[in-house]
């Protein structure tokens, strides 16, 4: 049976939790705190249950509040796995289950955000372009019947838009499929024998994107820093079920249509 947490881990997570709730409303304001923190949970959450469901010991969510001049007011969140993980097909459990509960809940917000939010023609005035996904592209057509990419248009997120849109741009820096990530666990337990080759083809994919934002420079710094192996197994040759095959793969679609390859540009 999976130990939960103890006293102290949910002090701490309550604590980590109001800080949290505090630095994103500073940064947003009430409604971008609930959204963007409610988003992280389900992501973190995800992965916790899933955990549990296996038996598999870890921490509950770990959430990171940063100062309210930080573009979110927080870096994130996170949970500690305190045990080897049994086989691939946990792993891709784990692995899977937050980015899944993240854009479950992200989608629909960024969608009611996008219901309030605006289009007006675009001024030509300096500021931040927030750039754009698959998945925002078909939303923004849907609900507001633009497309987000015209140069002839600036679409106005609401503080709940912005929230999904972070939330969407978290879920794919996670799955990138290198190392610790939540992508690296999925390639991993897909593709035991390429995870390697296709770890590295992605690091090396983040130095050109570096030339048009520098951000990805600084994500490839922090990669390298947590290190490129992947979660260690007690058995690494039990097979995955169609199951476990079928999270996979729509992980990586979720990769597909969240990605965006120029996050932020300055107009």
């Amino acid at each position: 049976m999976p130990i939960g947490p103890t006293p102290g881990g949910w002090w701490l997570f309550s604590l980590l939790l109001s800080a949290t709730l505090v630095t994103t409303f500073l940064s947003g304001g009430f409604l971008f705190s609930i959204s963007l923190v409610f988003i992280l949970g389900a992501h973190e959450f995800g992965h916790y249950w899933a955990s549990r469901r296996n038996g598999v010991r870890s921490t509950l969510p770990y959430f990171i509040p940063a100062p309210p001049v930080f573009i979110a007011g927080t870096f994130g969140a996170f949970i500690q796995i305190k045990q080897v993980i049994p086989n691939r097909r946990v792993l891709m459990e784990i692995g899977s289950a937050g980015p899944i509960a993240g854009f479950i809940v992200a989608l629909p917000t960024l969608i009611y955000g996008l219901s309030l939010s605006t289009v007006s023609p675009a001024l030509g005035i300096e500021g931040v372009n927030f750039g754009s996904s698959l998945v925002l592209n078909l939303c923004s057509e849907w609900v507001l019947g633009v497309n987000p990419q015209s140069p002839d248009l600036n679409i106005n997120l609401h503080p709940i838009a912005f929230a999904g849109w972070i939330g969407m741009f978290v879920t794919a820096l996670n799955l990138i499929p290198i190392g610790q990530l939540d992508g690296g666990h999925i390639i991993f337990a897909l593709f035991p024998n390429k995870h390697g080759l296709l770890g590295r083809i992605f690091y090396i994919g983040l130095f050109p994107l570096g030339y048009f934002w520098s951000g990805w420079f600084f994500w490839a710094v922090m990669i390298a820093l947590v290190g490129f192996k992947t979660a260690p197994l007690t058995d690494e040759i039990e097979d995955l079920s169609h199951r476990e095959k079928v999270l996979g793969l729509v992980s990586i679609a979720i990769f597909v249509v969240t990605f965006i390859p120029v996050p932020f540009s300055f107009i």
